[in-house]
């Protein structure tokens, strides 16, 4: 069993990307409490200063960092100006994304595209300018943000299931690249979480229909999903590469126990 002070990211430098708020603010929040200096990106400055604002009220340390995670030239500047300020970088956490909800027939190639670009073309690109400093140092760890639907899918979302399976191929094919040079890079597949931006499904049958799939029978916080990623973050985790991580409540585990349960519900 390893030590506690395994889990620890006391010296440890980690960017966030889209941790202006919601999920990924949940994740930096975490990154900081286990002893990491967090590097918050939002492509804007007001939601990436309040969210250092209050990591640095708990006594974290935190910096903005405001770019566009799809400005693919600009990257390797933005990482080396973190590099350069703070000395060092260990974690990279890739989690921005957005999602556009149309049927195919409404969902043209503009938007096909802007939705592959945020959340799984960045993830290469920012991924391969993370990679240039956690080689020269040893050591590093890339964590992606999948999903329950980069192994299941549903109509409506098809860019994003395609980009979410994009990003479990990805986690795999850059952890054969960069084991080598002791860098690992795993994903998180999180279902259904309640954040502020989805409160409103709240007594919709859609809010219903995630319950019933779920053998939990409920949707998560946010803060159910940092415990996952401090611990892919820490020397806890330094055999554990090519990985997805489902924290789903079980929903894409065994859907025999969905059915059980709809069935005695009904019985």
């Amino acid at each position: 069993m390893p030590e506690l002070s395994s889990f620890s990211l006391e010296g440890r430098v980690a960017l966030i990307t889209g941790a202006g708020r919601g999920i990924g603010l949940s994740f930096a929040k975490a990154l900081s409490a286990a002893g990491a200096a967090v590097v918050i990106n939002d492509f804007r400055a007001e939601p990436a200063e309040e969210a250092c604002h209050a990591i640095e009220a708990a006594g974290g340390k935190a910096r903005p960092a405001v770019f566009d995670v799809t400005d693919f030239d600009g990257l390797d500047a933005q990482v080396d100006g973190i590099v350069r300020d703070l000395g060092r970088l260990d974690i990279l956490m890739n989690n921005a994304g957005i999602l556009i909800r149309a049927p195919i027939e409404d969902h043209g190639m503009p938007d096909f595209t802007r939705v592959i670009d945020i959340n799984l073309n960045a993830v290469y690109a920012m991924a391969r300018a993370c990679a240039r400093p956690m080689k020269a140092q040893g050591r590093g760890r890339i964590i992606n943000t999948g999903s329950v639907m980069s192994i299941s899918s549903r109509p409506g979302v098809i860019s994003y299931v395609a980009a979410k399976h994009g990003v479990l191929g990805l986690t795999r094919g850059l952890a054969a690249e960069l084991g080598p040079h002791n860098i690992t890079v795993n994903a998180i597949g999180p279902g259904y979480i309640l954040t502020e931006m989805n409160r409103h499904v709240l007594g919709t049958p859609f809010e219903q229909a995630v319950i019933d799939r779920t053998p939990m029978a409920r949707w998560a916080a946010p803060e159910e999903l940092t415990g996952t990623a401090v611990f892919l973050a820490s020397d806890a985790a330094s055999f554990v590469t090519g990985q997805l991580l489902m924290v789903d409540g079980g929903m894409t585990s065994n859907s025999i126990l969905v059915e059980s349960r709809n069935l005695g519900a009904s019985s």
